[in-house]
């Protein structure tokens, strides 16, 4: 940390909290589900925004100061005379600031001042630099503003068990979710989209702009630093935040009708669909990204609105345990509101999970598929598969022509077929060619089929599950033919009819296929930089999710669309921990997290292609959330997993970290504490004491010593801790550490 002499004529400082850091952000893609240009997974280049910064000032934020942070399960009461003056003295100090930077910095503006999640101001440079800025000794930490953009089924909701968890003691599905309030920060809410019809609900307080409001989505603000000069408004312009919205709490049941046109056999619903929901739009009109002043106040708005769970399908780059996003993330969650975060679409790969999604007590979502799509029917000898339309040709009536299984070397080892990356010799005229997707963009291999003579191009998959969706690459003359992405299976039951006639249908059809809980490639991977934490916490629904999306995008009628991304399990974290908060009110935020995180399925999700991993607790956290169970969770536990880091090659070190446990239930427990069987190679994990008995709401703690032997091996090292009862495992929690 920078040593600063003080500034004359400013008070003096409160407790410092926070060590300089500097946070580089990475902006996010929206993943709809046709967009694939090739087979790189291809992460945004980290962005910052060098024309303004945070600076972080002494003293705590109301979230966390001793004086005025909440009671465990309580929120800041804002109307107490301890809070107004701590407020007024942190008023005071960022006044004396501003001061100070109208005399030494003058061009310096300020355009943002927080003090609930950090004693914070945003400021516009206007030229000044990182150095003068921190140069008071009032200034504890410093850094440029982060750009952060979106990341981007009623199936979904059976996945999660969400039907059976709105069920318990009593409960009906219509009104799960009921009373507690989630704000979507992201693009905005479609208010007037039937899946937030307010009909049956009772009035409420609307805050905001009351033109895109009702008793549904009670609060429409921008968060946008320019929208004086640009007249930004809380409207839904882009379709991301209401697809977001939806799949939080899409009202109970919203008759789908269509999908890009098909019809959807079933209605859909949120995850808790009678949850009220807030506009928080940081994306306002046709902007792409959001700075970190622009999140900060909107998650500060939100809370002091009283708002339970925050949803943030969005990230940036993460840079180290001192990203002052995530602190702000961390302190909030204290302060008893839960903020769901996407953990990215990075992957595949470790160390990619992003900011604010790497935030220790963020509710970090991973995605995994949900087996149903819109398609196009592709038939040959009575055999009948879906194709998913890219952005390539399309068809206004059927197409019948021989299909060709194209083999021409080099060929893919997965799918037996021929990559099609460089020019081909095969005589495709008048045909249907079947390739493989690999090594080269999906545009590259259309146009070669094409150039050979192709009337339309099938490209199969080499990874399991479903098929994909494929967007053009972007360079000159694109190829203009039809073209379709197959799954993996399907090709190789399409492969012996090389030959035959096959019809594309000009028309598209609902399909389900059951490829359900196969981890997405692009979901981003843990562990977190420099402390080696495990995220994600736990997986959702993230691939071909169905949900809502701005009557704009349809004429002025309510549609729907299928998204992809970790943008779309997100929402599905929000709305579990709105049904779980309505269940149990006297749970903490903490307590909540945990009943998500520490309850989830293991064994169910599956790897995206062969070699990946699907028992890799960086790729899979805890593993499928089970909103039963969670909303059934007798213990809490804190942290909701524990990594002891970095630890390296040859020191044979041994160290201990505390799990605090809590029993939730309204009955003593007695609980075994047990470290999973499989001992990884060269690290033991025990746990003390190896029982643990209960009163109804009591803690104890279990202390978890990790040994390493002097002779490990480098590389990541992975266990599991288990509370047991009865032989019945209660919850489980992720062990890891890094030998380097």
């Amino acid at each position: 940390m920078t040593t600063c002499t003080r500034a004359k004529g400013l008070r003096p400082p409160l407790k410092s909290v926070i060590a300089l850091a500097v946070l580089a952000a990475a902006g996010w893609a929206q993943f709809p589900v046709l967009a694939a240009p090739s087979d790189a997974a291809s992460a945004p280049a980290a962005t910052q925004d060098t024309g303004s910064a945070l600076v972080q000032l002494l003293g705590d934020p109301l979230s966390t100061a001793a004086s005025t942070r909440p009671p465990r399960g309580k929120k800041i009461d804002f109307s107490s005379n301890s809070v107004k003056s701590y407020r007024a003295r942190l008023a005071a100090l960022r006044n004396d600031y501003k001061q100070w930077l109208r005399t030494n910095a003058p061009q310096a503006r300020v355009t943002g001042e927080f003090d609930l999640a950090l004693n914070a101001v945003a400021v516009e440079l206007n030229g000044a630099t990182l150095d003068q800025l921190r140069a008071p000794a009032l200034v504890a930490s410093i850094e440029y503003e982060g750009v952060y953009r979106p990341t981007v089924s009623d199936p979904d909701l059976a996945l999660i068990s969400a039907p059976q968890a709105w069920a318990r003691n009593g409960g009906t599905a219509a009104d799960a979710g009921a009373g507690v309030k989630v704000a979507i920060i992201d693009t905005g809410v479609d208010a007037g989209h039937a899946c937030f019809s307010d009909s049956g609900y009772a009035p409420q307080t609307q805050l905001g702009d009351r033109r895109f409001t009702n008793n549904k989505v009670i609060v429409a603000k921008v968060f946008n630093n320019k929208t004086p000069q640009n007249h930004y408004s809380a409207e839904a312009v882009q379709e991301h935040g209401t697809h977001v919205a939806g799949t939080v709490a899409c009202d109970f049941d919203t008759p789908a009708f269509t999908a890009d046109g098909v019809p959807i056999p079933y209605g859909v619903s949120g995850v808790a669909p009678r949850a009220l929901l807030g506009n928080y739009n940081i994306f306002p009109g046709s902007v792409g990204n959001a700075r970190s002043e622009d999140i900060l106040n909107a998650l500060e708005a939100a809370y002091q609105d009283g708002f339970d769970v925050a949803n943030m399908s969005l990230g940036g780059g993460a840079h180290g345990i001192q990203d002052l996003l995530t602190i702000a993330v961390d302190n909030l969650d204290r302060a008893n509101m839960v903020v769901a975060v996407a953990a990215g679409n990075s992957g595949p790969g470790h160390d990619t999970v992003e900011s604010p999604g790497s935030a220790a007590r963020a509710l970090t979502a991973g995605a995994a598929s949900v087996g149903h799509f819109v398609a196009t029917p592709l038939q040959v000898a009575g055999l009948s598969v879906p194709g998913v339309p890219g952005d390539f040709g399309h068809l206004s009536a059927d197409l019948s022509a021989p299909m060709s299984v194209v083999t021409e070397a080099p060929v893919n080892s997965t799918t037996g077929l021929s990559n099609a990356c460089g020019p081909l010799s095969t005589g495709l005229g008048g045909r249907i060619a079947l390739v493989s997707r690999g090594v080269c963009s999906f545009s590259t291999k259309i146009r070669n089929a094409q150039a050979a003579g192709a009337v339309a191009v099938l490209v199969a998959n080499n990874a399991a599950g479903d098929p994909i969706g494929m967007a053009q690459d972007g360079t000159a003359n694109q190829p203009t033919v039809p073209a379709y992405g197959v799954s993996l299976t399907d090709s190789g039951l399409l492969k012996p009819h090389d030959g035959a006639v096959m019809t594309i249908s000009a028309t598209r059809a609902y399909f389900q296929t059951g490829n359900n809980d196969i981890m997405a490639s692009f979901s981003s991977q843990g562990p977190t930089d420099v402390d080696f934490r495990v995220k994600p916490d736990v997986v959702a629904p993230g691939v071909n999710v169905l949900s809502s999306i701005p009557r704009s995008y349809c004429g002025g009628a309510s549609c729907f669309a299928f998204f992809q991304g970790t943008s779309m399990a997100t929402p599905h974290l929000a709305g579990s921990a709105a049904v779980v908060r309505q269940q149990h009110p006297d749970w903490t935020a903490a307590q909540v997290r945990s009943a998500v995180v520490n309850t989830a399925d293991q064994g169910v999700l599956k790897p995206y292609a062969a070699g990946a991993s699907a028992t890799d607790v960086n790729i899979v956290g805890s593993g499928r959330e089970n909103l039963y169970a969670a909303t059934g969770a007798a213990v809490a536990l804190d942290p909701v997993s524990l990594s002891f880091g970095a630890v390296p090659a040859g020191s044979g070190q041994s160290l201990s970290q505390v799990i605090t446990l809590t029993n939730l239930s309204g009955s003593v427990r007695t609980l075994s504490v047990v470290v999973g069987a499989a001992a990884p190679a060269g690290v033991s994990f025990t746990a003390t004491p190896a029982v643990v008995q209960l009163a109804a709401g009591a803690s104890a703690e279990v202390r978890v010593t990790m040994a390493a032997d002097r002779g490990a091996a480098t590389g990541p090292r992975q266990a599991q801790l288990d509370l047991q009862e009865g032989g019945q495992s209660l919850a489980h929690a992720v062990l890891f550490t890094q030998i380097k």
